[in-house]
């Protein structure tokens, strides 16, 4: 299997680069800077997943060398926690910049390729912020949303080629993303989940496994939030 996972330099991304190099899958990971994760079949680039010419030289470069793409698991993201009022323009568009337009250019370049095969998984990241509303996550929230819809769209327009869109949405993980949130804003995440706790990192892999099992064909356009909301 040959997996491209976004985001890998740390946190999520990084355990999900090392889970799937232990299934024995080839791993192309990416961030804006380098990697200290060494593996003979991991293979880095260094790449802004909003920069469309970046995206599509790792696209090329993963195709030229391994004739396919099996799965993408579209993990990089920016937490943003700020009440409206407070929020800049350009915070705001970073924020979309890499967790929407980040994703759509990575779907976009890799469907192509998973379309030569007629087969293709993608996962996507939303978040429980999206169903909670909570406040001083409205563009955080809003990014997340918009990949809710982006998959269902994209699951509907691939279907036919044999590629499958789902989305997970996860719990509060304790993550740099969620460093800097205040412990009350936490809680309050946590209180409205059937089960109460953090996340963690198995979760993700276990909702993941899933959705990239060659037996999960029949599943797309499905977003999954953990914790039972």
């Amino acid at each position: 299997m040959v997996t491209i996972v976004t985001g890998t330099r740390k946190g999520i991304g990084r355990f999900l680069a090392e889970y799937y190099l232990e299934k024995g899958h080839i791993v192309i990971g990416c961030s804006r800077t380098e990697s200290d994760l060494e593996h003979d079949n991991y293979h880095h680039f260094i790449a802004d997943v909003s920069d469309e010419k970046q995206v599509k030289n790792l696209v090329k470069t993963v195709y030229k060398k391994y004739g396919k793409i099996d799965n993408l698991i579209n993990n990089a993201g920016i937490a943003m926690m700020n009440h409206i009022i407070f929020t800049s323009v350009s915070a705001v568009q970073r924020v979309f910049d890499t967790n929407y337009l980040g994703t759509f250019i990575f779907i976009r370049e890799v469907s192509k390729i998973m379309m030569k095969k007629s087969y293709g998984r993608i996962v996507n990241f939303s978040t429980v912020a999206v169903p909670i509303h909570l406040d001083g996550e409205a563009i955080y929230a809003s990014s997340k949303a918009a990949i809710v819809e982006l998959t269902k769209i994209a699951a509907k327009e691939l279907g036919s080629y044999g590629i499958t869109v789902n989305a997970i949405g996860p719990a509060p993980i304790k993550t740099d993303l969620i460093k800097n949130v205040p412990e009350d804003k936490i809680e309050r995440l946590l209180n409205y989940q059937a089960i109460k706790r953090f996340g963690e990192f198995g979760d993700i892999a276990n909702t993941i496994d899933f959705y990239i099992n060659e037996k999960s064909d029949f599943i797309t356009g499905q977003t999954i939030y953990l914790g039972g909301l």
